[in-house]
């Protein structure tokens, strides 16, 4: 199969190159100016040059395509660059997917997010209007709602490597944030981790599975883990023990709100209120897809100590 992949150079993106590739399909990839060293080296991959806004190339990067793959997804927009929520997981999306339509290349797999059913947040509410259009078009949709992905990074942003650097090396006590008055819950609320190779065999299994179209999957790990746990595990995997302190989001969030626009601010406010939301999985999606996905723990973090 001849797959056309939109985001294939980010953190998951590679993952998911690695899985397509070993399982025989031929990739093409979009790559934007400045992203060249970030190619995977599989004989099975040709790139376009191009930008998720340039429609043109996105028509040729799909040309002669059995499916299209779209995995573009930020943590913070910075309008300034030209890279905001709405750029880039809501127009980019809808242009794949016109672009996929007038070509009849009727595959389209989407990675969405856990928990933006909420929209209560720019990044939530991006993510559920593509996922609308999406529904609301004549392709043959699959959609991915994975929980915070952790993995080798390989060079790129990841939830746990972030964490270890901007929280466990560092000599301040790590927050345990809490909402309300009362610290007694601080840090409790859960997430479900789920690790990148899981979530790229998700995308490779879809493809070969009919029964996969039109429907969205929930992708959390085995287990729902407590924010305190999660930073327990990332000390531990990396060496250390690490001393944790309430956190009062009441105090937090009206700073993170001033200062989000800076890329060295850790948290910004939007961030904050997910967090506290949490994000654990109502569906089993591995399950449907017959995956057993891995657990969150020292050994499946084990890259934390690479250097």
């Amino acid at each position: 199969m001849k797959i056309g992949i939109i985001g294939g150079t980010g953190f998951v993106g590679s993952h998911v190159v690695d899985r397509l590739c070993a399982d025989g399909h031929e990739v093409r990839l979009l790559v934007r100016p400045g992203s060249e060293d970030r190619l995977p080296a599989h004989p099975g991959v040709s790139t376009i040059a191009g930008d998720v806004g340039d429609e043109a190339a996105v028509d040729t990067l799909l040309q002669g395509c059995d499916a299209a793959i779209y995995l573009i997804g930020i943590l913070r927009e910075f309008p300034a660059s030209g890279i905001t929520f709405d750029a880039l997981q809501r127009r980019g999306a809808e242009r794949m997917m016109a672009v996929a339509e007038a070509l009849g290349v009727k595959r389209f797999l989407l990675m969405s997010a856990n928990g933006i059913d909420a929209a209560a947040t720019p990044y939530q509410t991006t993510k559920l209007a593509a996922e609308e259009t999406l529904k609301a078009s004549g392709l043959d949709w699959t959609i991915f709602r994975p929980s915070v992905i952790f993995g080798d990074p390989r060079g790129r942003m990841e939830f746990c490597t972030q964490l270890k650097a901007e929280l466990i090396d560092s000599p301040v006590p790590a927050p345990l944030f809490y909402q309300g008055l009362l610290p007694v819950n601080a840090g409790a609320f859960e997430l479900g981790p789920v690790h990148v190779e899981d979530v790229a065999a998700a995308f490779a299994t879809a493809l070969q599975r009919p029964d996969s179209i039109h429907q969205s999957y929930d992708l959390c790990g085995p287990h729902a883990l407590s924010w305190k746990a999660i930073l327990q595990t990332i000390a531990a995997a990396s060496g250390k023990r690490k001393r944790m302190l309430p956190a009062p989001a009441s105090l937090i969030a009206p700073v993170a709100g001033l200062m989000d626009r800076f890329s060295w601010f850790p948290i910004t406010r939007d961030q904050l209120i997910m967090l506290l939301a949490g994000n654990t999985c109502a569906d089993d999606g591995f399950a449907r897809l017959g995956l057993t996905p891995r657990p969150f723990d020292q050994q499946t973090l084990a890259y934390l100590n690479n250097p």
